[in-house]
């Protein structure tokens, strides 16, 4: 009879090495469901960080843009046309600040206080209608809409503050637009040789919808900004540089954008009475009509077509996440996922084919 012990499972092997195929599988199980948590916390810790390079991202495929259309007409160096983008959209902001500075910042200052009173107004005349609302909640709601406007009117302060987020996605953006190849290829170079291909044609991908997308974008912003100011001017509605602005600015936003500043529009023009009001509701009706049946249809809705109600789910998610940047940034961060998916879906109907096809001729050779 053997005095030999029975063989442990750790038995010959290393302090680190398991020999236990079940125990083996149970720790490459916990250490996946750890390493996922922990990218997961290291995504949200810098998640500020890395929406700060995705907003860099889209400046720059803003001055991509740009230097492409230059291309079309001007024959020179990349480097050029980068540099008469940015050089024409300095200019147009030395150009916006001096000639409308100060009676911007003006509006902008007595704006909160025509939509407290705009909002008197409109519960005083419920209350006549039998409405019973309590004094308290009359008092949230107005404090709630007040830094609501607050905040949209800060949608300027993208320009004015916060200067070193800013800076920041214009420093990168730019660097990015100079020499796009090269960053692209520093990514690629950190994929394996076999995804290398398949990279390149999702980045690409991704940058044409992304230039279509802000153009789209940038042109809506002109046309509703621009008829805005002019139909409201013409018209004698106060503010109508400032409520120009917000629209254009606004309408980087799809849906609440456009629904921010009709309100903005609307309680404005109340304020000047009733016939006015009824203006500035035929005026939003008519740029957004303008905007939407034109204007997005023939530069970026065939090329990025995305469900509303998603892009709204989108932008409600970004906006509690981030703020006002969130909400800038949801749509063209929806637009990019929504193309590698569609990427990804290409690769697996190829990958079934072939494996269809190989089974086929497997079959074709054993007959």
């Amino acid at each position: 009879m053997s005095d030999k012990k029975p063989a442990s499972p750790l038995m010959g092997s290393g302090p680190t090495r398991i020999a236990d195929v079940q125990l083996l599988f149970e720790a490459r199980r916990a250490f996946i469901w750890a390493t996922v948590i922990g990218l997961f916390v290291l995504t949200v810790y810098i998640s500020q960080s890395l929406l700060v390079i995705f907003g860099a991202m889209v400046f720059a495929a803003m001055i991509d843009g740009g230097a492409r259309l230059l291309g079309r007409v001007i024959n020179i160096h990349r480097t050029w046309r980068v540099a008469i983008v940015l050089a024409l959209t300095v200019l147009f902001f030395v150009w916006l600040v001096m000639y409308a500075g100060t009676q911007i910042s003006r509006e902008a200052a007595q704006l909160p206080t025509i939509i407290e009173s705009q909002l008197g107004r409109a519960v005083h005349w419920l209350d006549s209608q039998g409405f019973a609302i309590k004094q308290a909640d009359i008092q949230n709601f107005a404090g709630n809409l007040v830094n609501g406007v607050g905040t949209v009117t800060r949608a300027i302060g993208g320009i004015l503050g916060g200067l070193t987020t800013l800076l920041l996605i214009a420093i990168i953006g730019i660097y990015v637009a100079l020499e796009p190849q090269l960053y692209e290829r520093g990514v690629a170079w950190m994929l394996p040789q076999a995804q290398r291909e398949d990279f390149y044609l999702t980045a690409s991908r991704m940058g044409y919808a992304m230039r279509r997308l802000m153009a789209g974008r940038l042109v809506g912003m002109v046309f509703e900004g621009a008829l805005t100011w002019a139909f409201l001017s013409f018209y004698g509605v106060p503010m109508a540089a400032l409520l120009g602005i917000l629209t254009g600015l606004l309408a980087f936003i799809p849906n609440l954008g456009a629904l921010i500043s009709g309100i903005l529009m609307v309680l404005v023009g109340f304020s000047g009475g009733t016939d006015m009001g009824l203006y500035t509701i035929l005026v939003y009706f008519i740029v957004q009509t303008f905007d939407g049946y034109v204007v997005i249809p023939l530069i970026a809705k065939k090329t990025v077509d995305l469900a509303p109600a998603l892009v709204l789910a989108a932008q409600l998610v970004m906006g509690i996440l981030f703020g006002v940047i969130g909400l800038f940034l949801a749509d063209p961060m929806l637009a990019m996922i929504k193309v590698v998916l569609e990427r990804r879906a290409e690769r697996n109907d190829d990958d079934s084919a072939q494996a269809a096809r190989t089974a086929e001729g497997t079959a074709s050779g054993g007959a």
